[in-house]
């Protein structure tokens, strides 16, 4: 389970608490300055370091220090619940599926009018290139770990998770999607949760598609 982390030290204890039997939390401290990396540690979970900024940096060290065949990720905000892994996971471990997104059901407010239009067009534009209907880019995932280190996925900040859709599409792989809650993040997202970030996260995704 990798968890991608930037300054989450509230929400951390929640979701390494809500952690499902069977899967090893890998904390992926990418730059914080709250303690985030150490408190981790306190809580049982294997912390990793990685000194370059950016989203996918972090997943991708995530994904080179993880053992498991099966590697999930997850934001580390509280807005999602781990208790959610195993149906997410589900379809990959059984074999009928090679990629699987948890699509976000969210709660009243919980996901930003800017955001959600955002995240609308990116699966519209998805499906028009790639023909996969995805109501959603949710960042709750799972996939085979050598399956996925084969797609050399080369972007390291927020274009990771469409490039990844992107090169499974292309490689055939077996794409579907799961219905996940979505909550009200702890704190303020430093994407969804300001329309300057949606913005650079936007812009990261049009260089992919680009």
């Amino acid at each position: 389970m990798v968890l991608p982390v930037l300054n989450e030290a509230e929400a951390i204890p929640w979701v390494l608490g809500r952690m499902p039997g069977g899967y090893e939390p890998i904390v992926v401290d990418n730059g914080s300055t709250d303690g985030s990396g150490a408190l981790a540690a306190r809580l049982g979970a294997r912390v990793v370091v990685e000194a370059q900024p950016g989203f996918g940096a972090a997943c991708f060290a995530g994904v080179c220090a993880a053992g498991a065949d099966v590697v999930c990720f997850m934001d580390c905000d509280a807005s999602l619940d781990p208790a959610d892994l195993p149906t997410v996971a589900a379809p990959v471990l059984d074999g009928s599926a090679d990629l699987v997104l948890g699509s976000r059901v969210p709660d009243r407010g919980a996901w930003p009018l800017h955001a959600r239009l955002a995240n609308r067009a990116l699966s519209l534009e998805l499906r028009r290139r790639t023909g996969i209907r995805l109501p959603d880019m949710g960042p709750m995932r799972a996939a085979h770990r050598a399956a996925l280190l084969d797609l050399e996925i080369s972007d390291r900040r927020f274009g990771w998770p469409l490039e990844m859709v992107l090169r499974a599409a292309a490689d055939g792989w077996r794409i579907t999607d799961v219905p996940v809650r979505y909550r009200s993040r702890s704190g303020r997202s430093k994407v969804t949760g300001t329309v300057s970030g949606t913005v650079r996260a936007l812009r990261d995704m049009s260089a992919v598609l680009w």
